[in-house]
C-alpha cells in the first residue's frame, strides 16, 4: 500500500528531520544528482520503504532545494529503477516483484562472476574490502543488528565485483544493490533473510584467499540462485 511522506505523521516527521540535516551533504552546489544520490541513500537503508509516496514540497522543504532540482533528482532515479512516476498521483518509491528479483539477480551473477574471475590480479586492497565485509557481517551478527548485516552483505557482493578493477561495473554494482535493498526491504525478516548467507559469505571469501577461484564460483552460484528462490517464494506468497 501506497504511504505519503506526509509532515503530519510522526513517522514521515523522523524522516524529515534526517532529510533535513541531509543538507549540508548537499554542499554549496545542492545539485540534483547530489540530491538524488541522498535519496538512494535513504531509500536503500529503509528510510523511505516501497510504495512511499514522494512528496515535492515535504523533500523540497526538508532538503532545501527548488522543486525543478528535486524534479530531475527524481527522473535520475527513475532511471535507476528505484522510484516511479505515476501519472496525476506523483513520485512512488518502487515495489519490486519476482521478476524484478529474477532479472536484478541474472546481472548480478553476471558482475560477480567477472569480479571473482578477476581475484587473483586483484588490488590487496580490494581483496582487503571482501574480508574487511565478511568480519563486519560476522560482527553485526553476534550483536543481534541483522538490518547492520544486510547491509555488510550489500559491502561484501559489492566488494566482490569490484575485484574486477572496473570503475563502470562498481557504478553499475552500486544502483543494482540500491534496487536489491527494495527488494530486502520487503521480506518479513531481516535474520531469516541474512543468516543463511553469513557462512557463505566466508566460505567464497576464504576459498579466494586460498586461490580456489573455481570453488568461490560454484559457491557464488548456488548462492544467489538461492538467494534469488529465497526472495522471489517471498513476494509469491505476499501476492507480489
Amino acid at each position: 500500500m501506497a504511504q505519503d511522506l506526509d509532515l503530519a505523521q510522526p513517522s514521515a516527521e523522523d524522516t524529515l528531520g534526517r532529510l533535513a540535516a541531509d543538507r549540508d551533504l548537499l554542499g554549496r552546489a545542492g545539485t540534483a544528482q547530489r540530491v538524488a544520490e541522498v535519496l538512494r541513500d535513504r531509500i536503500a537503508e529503509g528510510a523511505l520503504p516501497p510504495g512511499t509516496r514522494l512528496s515535492e514540497h515535504a523533500l523540497g522543504a526538508a532538503l532545501g532545494v527548488s522543486r525543478n532540482t528535486l524534479r530531475e533528482a527524481f527522473r535520475t532515479l527513475v532511471d535507476g529503477r528505484l522510484v516511479v512516476h505515476e501519472m496525476n498521483r506523483g513520485v512512488f518509491v518502487r515495489t519490486l516483484g519476482p521478476d524484478d528479483v529474477v532479472d536484478i539477480y541474472a546481472v548480478r551473477s553476471a558482475l560477480e562472476g567477472t569480479g571473482l574471475r578477476a581475484a587473483t590480479g586483484a588490488a590487496p586492497e580490494r581483496i582487503a574490502a571482501l574480508e574487511a565485509a565478511v568480519a563486519g557481517g560476522e560482527a553485526a551478527a553476534r550483536a543481534g543488528d541483522w538490518a547492520e548485516v544486510g547491509t555488510a552483505d550489500l559491502r561484501f557482493h559489492r566488494a566482490l565485483a569490484a575485484l574486477a578493477g572496473s570503475a563502470r561495473i562498481d557504478e553499475f554494482m552500486n544502483r543494482l544493490l540500491a534496487e536489491l535493498r527494495l527488494a530486502f526491504l520487503a521480506m518479513p525478516s531481516a535474520r531469516g533473510l541474512h543468516e543463511p548467507f553469513l557462512r557463505r559469505n566466508r566460505e567464497i571469501a576464504d576459498l579466494l584467499t586460498a586461490g580456489d577461484t573455481d570453488g568461490a564460483a560454484a559457491v557464488l552460484e548456488r548462492y544467489l540462485d538461492d538467494a534469488r528462490r529465497m526472495i522471489c517464494d517471498s513476494m509469491r506468497a505476499d501476492g507480489a
